[in-house]
């Protein structure tokens, strides 16, 4: 059997909430916090250890992360490269 993980605890538990315990719900929200504690902790070491190899700042680096992420998820377009074209002795 396996363990359900921490969102579809609590997405399930916002379906039926008049069927969750106090208790219950609770613990997901605790668990939940955890998780998100967690979770900044290891991003915040990966961003400075990033940001040293990258010799920038964290924030130069989350400039640099984030807008290639938001391309690759389609939340911004994607600026392709004419491969055909001329670049005039640039790139």
């Amino acid at each position: 059997m396996t363990v359900p993980d921490t969102a579809a605890l609590l997405e399930d538990a916002a379906g039926r909430i008049a069927d969750i315990s106090r208790a219950d719900l609770q613990i997901m929200r605790r668990r939940a916090a955890l998780l998100l504690r967690n979770s900044e902790d290891d991003i915040e070491e990966a961003l400075r250890d990033l940001s040293g190899e990258f010799g920038k700042t964290r924030n130069d680096t989350v400039r640099l992360i984030v807008p290639e992420w938001m391309e690759n998820n389609t939340y911004l377009p994607v600026h392709n490269l004419d491969e055909d074209g001329d670049v005039d002795g640039t790139a």
